[in-house]
């Protein structure tokens, strides 16, 4: 999904359901990421992983619809 980066910052600075969530999803990233960088996950890390990921998920598509709405309104 290509976002307009200053409908972006007008969303993040108007709402702040929107704002916390983006920066939920952000930290659920960087944790992928780190998790990513260990050559070996133990199980407990795989399972981790799995479920940060579906966190990251659900957090990005109510970021979408929440951006949706606003491109709607604009219209």
């Amino acid at each position: 999904m290509d976002i307009d980066p200053v409908l972006l910052e007008k969303v993040k600075n108007e709402n702040i359901e929107f704002k916390e969530l983006y920066e939920e999803h952000t930290r659920l990233k960087l944790k992928v990421e780190e998790l990513n960088k260990l050559k070996f996950l133990a199980p407990d890390q795989e399972l981790e992983k799995k479920t940060i990921q579906k966190q990251k998920l659900k957090t990005k598509d109510r970021l979408v619809k929440i951006l949706e709405e606003y491109e709607a309104n604009l219209h």
